[in-house]
């Protein structure tokens, strides 16, 4: 039975909430989580490329994950866990928020997709261990880093695969991504706190405690020709690999 001081670890209650009042729109592309639309087809390039390099797949393949499992944790109403399932893996997505999950497993049913959808602190679901781990735009939303990165190593299988994304706490990101982002009602007010982003130094760190050694960095960046786009500029947004050594 899971320790109950570790299975409250690192959801923040007033997080959930937040996220939890979203959910109704979550696939709505024009909706309060659009910055989100517009960031996933970036995050899938970047998460395509992963996995064939990891595994060595066939690159016009439209499944490279078939046969292979995939645990999101932080998967809000779906957003990444269709698109992996859709590229052949069996995905199960974790949240903190029971109304994201109900609205997750809706969408997956109207898109005839077989998704395992568990609400929870990920430490007390008993879920086993993952080809792929997906963690993206959640590690600043957590109130334990230390913990809640090593809950996501526990989940990863010896040859398996993490990616994870998160903003880095930088002048830049505080000017745009909290300052003018809110500001503009680009995301919801509350969404971001800067003092909570991590630098990818710090990142590497966490991860290195977790016995996982982490790719090089790649950037999320904006700009009004490119729209969203990966980048070697890593001021606002980064996105990154993590394997067992």
């Amino acid at each position: 039975m899971p320790d109950a001081t570790v299975a409250t670890a690192t959801i923040r209650p007033e997080e959930a909430a937040h996220f939890a009042a979203l959910a109704r729109d979550w696939w709505d592309p024009k909706g309060t989580s659009a910055m989100l639309h517009r960031l996933n087809p970036v995050r899938l390039a970047f998460l395509r490329e992963a996995v064939d390099l990891h595994w060595g797949g066939d690159v016009e393949s439209v499944k490279p994950l078939a046969g292979k499992t995939a645990l999101d944790v932080g998967c809000g109403a779906g957003l990444l866990c269709e698109p992996l399932a859709r590229l052949g893996a069996a995905v199960t997505g974790v949240d903190a928020a029971a109304e994201n999950i109900e609205a997750a497993r809706h969408h997956a049913a109207g898109s005839g997709l077989a998704i395992d959808y568990r609400h929870g602190e990920l430490a007390a679901l008993g879920l086993g261990q993952f080809d792929l781990v997906t963690c993206l735009e959640v590690l600043e939303h957590v109130a334990d880093k230390q913990a809640f990165v090593a809950g996501l190593a526990k989940h990863l299988a010896p040859d398996g695969l993490m990616v994870l994304s998160t903003p880095n706490r930088t002048p830049q990101s505080r000017l745009l991504l909290v300052g003018a982002a809110e500001a503009l009602g680009a995301v919801p007010r509350g969404t971001h706190h800067w003092d909570d982003f991590a630098t990818p130094e710090e990142l590497r760190e966490l991860l290195a405690e977790a016995e996982l050694t982490m790719g090089e960095p790649r950037g999320i960046a904006w700009s009004p020709l490119q729209g969203m786009h990966l980048s070697g500029d890593l001021a606002l947004n980064y996105i990154v690999t993590a394997t067992r050594p």
